[in-house]
């Protein structure tokens, strides 16, 4: 037998999981958005390396919330809107999909938001790339099939390695970093605790349960499937995490190390020029952009799937218009509302994303907490439930998130909360 022949059954497995990857990569690397990257690059301009112990921590709470979130959808079948319909009713449902679609709408409006400030960047005016943007991400859902829909995301998610390129060549003093990823330290100083919290928060949002799950649904994967998938979702988190590791080395190699102060990534992005060179400087301008656009089309898809489950209308990427009017209707109407609030004459859309990060905080505790009533009923989920070792470490995780979420809320509706 020869070794071509010997490798048939992992060539066969192989291939298996490159048909069904997809879904946990997409959400996990969404979530790097122009909010996340902000928060990344805050971190590191502002504390240095100190918070990078953290980010494995975050790494293993996204998995655990993802991972279950990819077992009921290939369990049931269903979205969790759906699920929740079923399960707990029109009322709750109706409460729960409001501040969805109200969070995704701010949301979605940060996203078209970093679009215009990664193209100044370029020169380029948020008049001309705005509507383009938002043109071309509708054309790609309205016209596209979830096959080409998918592969075009996976190829945004491998985009993301520009940021691991701008902290390799921001020449960060290596053993330093080590030495700050395996050191837990923390402060108890308002900006510090901020941050901490919100690195948490924008790493974890209800959205992306929401999106995965139904992701899941329409690409047709099956219990069959469920072991790839879990390598699919581990995969996703441990990339999201290690580009958020990077962007953060990026900025405390240059800009914590030289006192710069920012408050944006188009700032952090600016700024590393003359401190790590153009090329650094251009990469990270550049993963801005790629993570604005692959957001604003990913959060409005996520809305569009989460209200029409919740109500029981066709949804789906591969169906057309006539056949999913609701959906893509709601998804239109995202887009177009996101991309017209950018181009107004306003001068800041501060309160518009902490609004959002809010409403975020609000709805994760309680989505959390629904997904794992639901993952516990074996009426519903057989023999794949929580073990009872999975339970410990995922409420232990989710009371952790519920009082770091409390944190955040409390920070934003009362800015004097936490000073010092």
């Amino acid at each position: 037998m020869t070794l071509w022949q010997r490798l048939k059954p992992i060539r066969a497995r192989l291939v298996v999981l490159l048909a069904v990857i997809g879904p946990g990569i997409i959400t996990a690397n969404v979530d790097n958005d122009a909010g996340g990257i902000t928060t990344y690059s805050v971190a590191g301009a502002h504390f240095g390396y100190s918070l990078l112990w953290m980010l494995g921590l975050v790494a293993l709470a996204l998995i655990i919330v993802q991972e279950m979130s990819a077992r009921l959808g290939v369990v049931t079948g269903k979205g969790l809107a759906d699920l929740i319909r079923e399960n707990f009713g029109v009322r709750a449902t109706v409460v729960i999909i409001g501040i969805v679609l109200f969070a995704n709408l701010a949301n979605t409006v940060s996203e078209f938001a970093g679009v215009a400030a990664s193209m100044e960047i370029f020169g380029l005016s948020k008049y001309v790339s705005v509507p383009l943007v938002a043109g071309g991400v509708w054309l790609l859902i309205v016209k596209g099939s979830y096959k080409s829909v998918e592969r075009i995301f996976l190829a945004a998610s491998a985009l993301y390695l520009a940021y691991v390129a701008s902290g390799i060549l921001a020449n960060p003093p290596w053993p330093e970093v080590l030495r700050a990823a395996r050191t837990p330290s923390f402060h108890f100083e308002a900006g510090y605790v901020t941050i901490f919290v919100t690195i948490v928060g924008t790493t974890i949002a209800p959205w992306m349960q929401f999106y995965q799950q139904s992701s899941i649904v329409d690409k047709g994967l099956k219990v069959t499937d469920y072991g790839y998938e879990r390598i699919d979702v581990v995969l996703g988190s441990v990339f999201a995490v290690l580009v958020a590791a990077f962007i953060t080395i990026a900025c405390a190699a240059t800009l914590y190390a030289g006192g710069v102060r920012i408050e944006t990534a188009k700032d952090a992005a600016l700024a590393l020029r003359p401190l790590a060179g153009p090329y650094a400087s251009t990469l990270f301008a550049l993963g801005l952009l790629n993570a604005s656009v692959f957001s604003a089309a990913i959060l409005p898809l996520s809305t569009a799937y989460v209200v029409c489950e919740a109500f029981g209308w066709e949804a789906g990427v591969s169906r057309n218009w006539k056949a999913a009017p609701v959906f893509f209707g709601i998804y239109t109407a995202l887009i177009v509302t996101g991309a017209a609030i950018i181009l107004l004459p306003v001068k800041s859309l501060v309160q518009t994303m902490l609004d959002s990060q809010t409403l975020n905080g609000v709805l994760l505790p309680v989505i959390l907490i629904v997904m794992l009533r639901l993952i516990n009923d074996k009426r519903l989920m057989g023999r794949f439930v929580n073990g009872r070792a999975f339970n410990i470490v995922a409420w232990a995780i989710v009371m952790a998130l519920i009082a770091l979420t409390g944190i955040l809320v409390m920070t934003s509706v009362f800015p004097g909360f936490l000073r010092s």
